[in-house]
């Protein structure tokens, strides 16, 4: 592992490692050959280059070069060369230090990147685990507090619906938090067959059937007479819907309507859901689909958790299609999804 030692005692010590070396060969200077000393400095070159990185190892490789020269070729404490094989000497050391010095530098690098990496992946996945287990956790005292809850609403408490109420956010955020692990996992099932497109817009139907603005949500084909057939899991494509829908129905105008209009175009099912809202700035149609962003937030509602635009992303691409925000033809948002077309000759 590479020292944690700061940069200057680093490059104080390599100093001092060269000047130490080239006085302990001084001492011998007669006994040796030319490629003793260019060996001795290349190993100072190296351990600098791997404490301290490529422009020391240059660095150290250069000033070797010229004690080299100075100290331990003749004519000695001259820049001076007097024999050209020596020439030949320092210029094949100076090239094989600076190579030396460049190589380490590009392994530690990759050391690093390789390192880092690994570190990103294991903490993405001990992430996961832990919202999966923190979120499987939650689900039996928010149960539990949801009942008491409506206990205490029917003896008359009126903070019991309150609680009731924050429970099923919180349980709202958990499942979101649990489907989010499971996604990156690639632990959530899916159970892609042959579906009507009919039918999901009627289940949409279903989903705000209890609200009190339910009028405002219009539902609709492109062609009714024509029977049109998608492959996708029908349960988590009517959760990407409805969450389209329940956030179009809280960003818009009380009096304005939501559409939700399915459709055809080529091989793929298309349905789409538009509203008549603030709707979506460029620079955010994309950001908003990134997991707990709340810089959409006016657009997604106050108390969002910053995840459902992003599961409903990947749930759609889980299934081989896209979700996406568009430019609309005019004021509001316009959210597609587009999913793989199925012949009607499939069985269903």
């Amino acid at each position: 592992m590479r020292s944690a030692r700061p940069p200057v005692v680093t490059w104080s010590l390599s100093i001092a490692a060269l000047g130490a070396s080239a006085l302990m060969l001084l001492a011998f200077r007669s006994q040796l050959e030319t490629v003793h000393v260019a060996l001795v400095f290349l190993l100072v070159v190296l351990g600098a280059s791997a404490y301290g990185g490529r422009l020391l190892g240059v660095t150290i490789a250069v000033a070797s070069f010229l004690v080299f020269d100075w100290m331990f070729l003749p004519p000695y404490r001259t820049l001076l060369v007097r024999n050209p094989l020596d020439w030949l000497v320092l210029a094949v050391f100076l090239v094989t230090s600076l190579v030396a010095a460049q190589l380490l530098y590009l392994a530690r690098a990759e050391r690093v990147a390789i390192d880092s990496a690994d570190a990103l992946r294991e903490a993405d996945r001990l992430k996961d685990a832990l919202l999966a287990s923190v979120s499987h956790d939650l689900r039996t005292p928010l149960t539990t507090i949801k009942g008491l809850a409506h206990e205490l609403q029917s003896l008359g408490d009126e903070r019991a619906l309150i609680i009731e109420e924050q429970t099923d956010r919180l349980n709202r955020l958990v499942t979101d938090l649990l489907d989010m692990a499971r996604l990156n996992g690639g632990a959530l099932r899916l159970d892609i067959q042959v579906n009507a497109v009919d039918d999901l817009l009627g289940a949409v139907v279903q989903h705000v059937a209890a609200r009190p603005d339910r009028h405002r949500v219009i539902v609709s084909l492109d062609d009714p007479a024509t029977l049109l057939f998608g492959r996708f899991d029908f349960v988590h494509t009517l959760r990407i819907l409805a969450n389209l829908v329940d956030n179009a129905l809280k960003h818009g105008p009380v009096d304005t309507p939501v559409h939700v209009t399915g459709g055809l175009s080529g091989n793929e099912v298309v349905i789409r859901v538009s509203d008549h809202g603030p709707g979506v700035p460029e620079d955010e149609r994309e950001r908003i689909f990134t997991p707990f962003n709340r810089s959409g937030e006016a657009m997604t509602g106050g108390d969002s958790s910053g995840l459902g635009l992003s599961i409903s992303r990947r749930l759609a691409e889980a299934q081989s299609g896209t979700l996406k925000c568009l430019a609309p033809p005019d004021r509001g948002a316009l959210f597609e999804l587009r999913l793989p077309k199925a012949d009607i000759q499939e069985p269903a």
